[in-house]
């Protein structure tokens, strides 16, 4: 069944560390051997071995019009055809900054990255700039990419690998990282108490990187109420919730506004990008403008400009999108609990949009401490037996799922009724 698979890992092996360009791609979270893709398209993944998987990571989120969408392909190829890098402005790039600033009420402008990790960096190095302050303040099980100062007890892949930093970091530089409880308010007063030098607070106001575990509003307002107290600046993390949790992300959702926003995934939609996004008073001291030094040559890549404007412009004239994959999200994790209960297992769902997860535990996580309690022993059972009926879950109980425009509710219901299958054995 998986027999290419495993030779292509093996291979894999010898030449790329660990077989894969991404640690949590190589299943160490729910044993097996990773399927090897040949294609995707609309709603299913192909393998080299010929099986067929209903997709449920979606690249890991960019993908809200599925696999080889018609019109991203078609200003995908068009735009490749003048060039695929110039290292110099577009057209496309005024084109995208404008469809997000349109968007947001607390937004003027935006600096185009080549990923998250890169635009998250960037983003405290801006913060930091602007307060003249150096320590940040991020939280258990937020995963905020790979940079040295963020690697401290991260969620995501080094979660999965029960690893709370990282080797080749230098202490000197986590020393200006404070740790907190997602979710915990007196946690978080703490920070402020014992440092008066805290440049910003980073938080993922919807985490995907533990799970799904939103962040109440009530911590947001107090994690809001901190900065202004303090002189500190709120970034929220929106390169996973950006555009999928709704139209604008958590802050469709959510009542607090952060100070920059940092953006990801959909606004490539599969197409390498990040940016991060403020006020035009703080990106004012951004470089060419201001001191704070940012640069990179692919940064506003056109081919990664033009599938972005495709997708940010059908969201934007299809709003009821949000609604749809919202009532699908709900309809595939009400159905999971509903059987898991059936086969007397507890199983803890929670939706934000077309974003999901869920959990094999007795009561639903509040943070990265409490997911750590869940059964990932039956997470990884779980996922191995439908990998095998043809749905591909998230790798990893730290991981989100996402809903995306092509998978029907038949579709769904299929999936319920092999997870049925599946948890009356386990």
């Amino acid at each position: 069944m998986f027999d290419k698979s495993i030779t292509a890992y093996e291979e894999a092996k010898k030449v790329i560390p660990g077989g894969v360009d991404s640690p949590v791609r190589a299943f160490k979270s729910v044993g097996g051997t990773p399927p090897f893709i040949q294609k995707g398209e609309g709603a299913y993944l192909y393998d080299i071995d010929g099986n067929k998987y209903l997709d449920f990571v979606q690249s890991w989120g960019p993908l809200i019009f599925g696999h080889c969408d018609k019109d991203i392909e078609q200003a995908v190829i068009a735009t490749a055809k003048n060039g695929l890098s110039f290292g110099a402005p577009t057209i496309l790039e005024t084109e995208l900054a404008n469809e997000i600033v349109e968007m947001y009420d607390n937004i003027d402008k935006v600096r185009f990255v080549s990923s998250g990790t890169e635009a998250v960096m960037s983003a405290i190095r801006l913060a930091r700039g602007v307060t003249s302050k150096n320590d940040i303040v991020k939280f258990e099980g937020c995963y905020h990419g790979h940079s040295d100062s963020l690697l401290v007890q991260a969620g995501s892949g080094m979660a999965t690998f029960g690893s709370p930093s990282s080797p080749g970091v230098p202490a000197d530089l986590t020393k200006h990282t404070l740790l907190c409880e997602y979710n915990n308010i007196e946690n978080l007063r703490k920070c402020f108490k014992d440092s008066s030098d805290i440049a910003c607070i980073i938080i993922e106001p919807i985490a995907g990187n533990m799970g799904l575990v939103p962040a109440t509003q009530e911590f947001l307002d107090e994690c809001r109420k901190l900065c202004d107290e303090n002189g500190a600046l709120l970034i929220f993390d929106e390169v996973m919730s950006g555009f999928r949790a709704s139209l604008t992300g958590a802050h469709g959702v959510v009542n607090t506004k952060a100070d920059i926003v940092t953006f990801g995934k959909v606004i490539g939609a599969g197409m390498p990008v990040g940016a991060f996004a403020s006020s035009k008073e703080i990106m004012g001291h951004l470089s060419p403008d201001g001191a704070v030094y940012q640069a990179g040559t692919l940064s506003g890549n056109p081919v990664a400009m033009a599938a972005g404007l495709v997708s940010l412009r059908k969201l934007k004239a299809n709003k009821e999108i949000y609604e749809t994959l919202s009532l699908k999200a709900l309809r595939l994790v009400n159905g999971l609990k509903e059987v898991a209960t059936k086969n007397g297992i507890n199983l803890q769902v929670n939706t934000r949009g077309s974003m999901f997860g869920f959990f094999f535990c007795d009561k639903e996580p509040k943070n990265f401490k409490e997911v750590g309690t869940c059964d990932f022993a039956k997470f990884g059972k779980f996922h191995n037996e439908m990998l095998k009926k043809g749905f591909y879950f998230a790798c990893s109980q730290y991981e989100a799922g996402f809903i995306s425009t092509v998978i029907t509710d038949e579709m769904i219901d299929e999936c319920i009724n092999a997870a049925n299958e599946v948890m009356s054995n386990l």
